[in-house]
């Protein structure tokens, strides 16, 4: 186990909670269940992300072969990815809205 990877994910984790309670009270009137939907994965990417980075810096502690833990960069790039399409396809909605 190493203190430094630890410390950085709890860092991480502590900034997902901030990042989720910034998300929480920001105001969104959706027009329609799609463009609800839609925000919501944007949220989720946006917050997942935080925690998915700390989850990559626990793992790399915890784990004894790190090697066998490669995959799980394919998290935080998904989560990259959903915030993305869902923020474009927000964008291209029909009444343009100010996102917070």
């Amino acid at each position: 186990m190493r203190v430094t990877e630890l410390v950085i994910a709890a860092l991480l984790a502590l900034l997902g909670v901030a990042s989720l309670a910034k998300w929480m009270r920001a105001g969104f009137d959706p027009e329609s269940p799609a463009e609800q939907v839609l925000y919501a994965l944007y949220r989720t990417g946006r917050v997942g992300t935080w925690f998915a980075f700390g989850g990559f810096f626990l793992g790399n502690a915890l784990v004894d072969d790190p090697l066998a833990f490669r995959w799980y960069v394919f998290v935080p790039i998904g989560l990259g990815g959903l915030q993305l399409l869902a923020g474009i396809l927000l964008g291209r909605s029909p009444a343009p809205r100010n996102l917070p």
